[in-house]
Parts: structure tokens; C-alpha cells; sequence
């Protein structure tokens, strides 16, 4: 019986052993390499969904922590530019002794398939999503022609 105890604990010191060759290999690979600014700058933009409903476009945006008076949006045509910066402050009188969520902006542009209507656009800030209704121009909307 002690015989094949040795055999385990014998298997158990070489895989240990391999284990502690490949961390010396690759043990600092993750830590030493950067990470790519596209990646970055990937996470700091908000995740938008743009959908045609026929005669309008919606647009929604995740901006959690954001209040309506720090977004900016600006529609000319069919370019569509959401923009907002948050800024975290302690209260006044108060210590920061943690900072996690610091100061972050983001700016995001599309460019829609169809003019839009600026003089219609809706946009509404509810439960960290961005809400925008965006109207096509009337020379974008299709026109249903009867044959006579």
C-alpha cells in the first residue's frame, strides 16, 4: 500500500514541479504587457443599440451614473455625436478615503443611413439608459406610390 501512495505523492511533485517551470515561463506574461488604448478606450464608451423602425430611428445608450445636464447631443443631417462627462466630488467638509469611479468622459458618433429631423429629436435619461427618438426627414421616409 505505501508503495502506491509514493507513486501519487511522486506524481503530485512532478506536476508541481511542471506547474512551477510554467509560471516561471509565463508567470509575469499578463502583469508586464499593456493594455492595448483601443481596449481602453472601448470600455469608457457607452454600449449603444441603433434601431430603424420605419419612419424613425432609436437609439439607446447605457450611460449609468450619468445625469441628463453632463450628456451633450448634437444631430446635423444624418451625424449623430452623444458626448458626457462625469465627474465625482466628495461633499464638502467630507475625506475621500477611496477612489474608484474617478472622473470619465466619453464621445460617440454615428453616422445614421438616412437623414434625420433635428427639430423633432427626443431624448429622455431613465434608469442609466439614454433614450432618443430620432425622426427621418421627410425626403428620407419611404412614400407609398399607388399605381393608377
Amino acid at each position: 500500500m505505501w508503495s502506491k501512495l509514493s507513486d501519487i505523492d511522486r506524481m503530485f511533485n512532478a506536476m508541481n514541479l511542471l506547474q512551477s517551470r510554467m509560471d516561471n515561463i509565463f508567470g509575469d506574461y499578463s502583469t508586464s504587457r499593456p493594455i492595448p488604448a483601443a481596449w481602453i478606450a472601448a470600455e469608457s464608451m457607452p454600449k449603444t443599440n441603433l434601431s430603424d423602425l420605419g419612419d424613425h430611428f432609436e437609439v439607446v445608450a447605457e450611460v449609468p451614473g450619468f445625469a441628463k445636464e453632463s450628456l451633450n447631443i448634437k444631430i446635423q443631417g444624418n451625424y449623430l455625436e452623444i458626448s458626457g462627462t462625469y465627474e465625482k466630488d466628495a461633499p464638502e467638509g467630507y475625506a475621500v478615503h477611496r477612489v474608484e469611479r474617478g472622473t470619465t468622459s466619453f464621445n460617440r458618433s454615428f453616422t445614421l443611413p438616412s437623414d434625420v429631423d433635428p427639430e423633432k429629436v427626443e431624448a429622455a435619461l431613465k434608469n442609466g439608459l439614454l433614450e432618443l427618438t430620432l425622426p427621418k426627414a421627410e425626403a428620407a421616409k419611404p412614400k407609398q406610390i399607388t399605381v393608377k
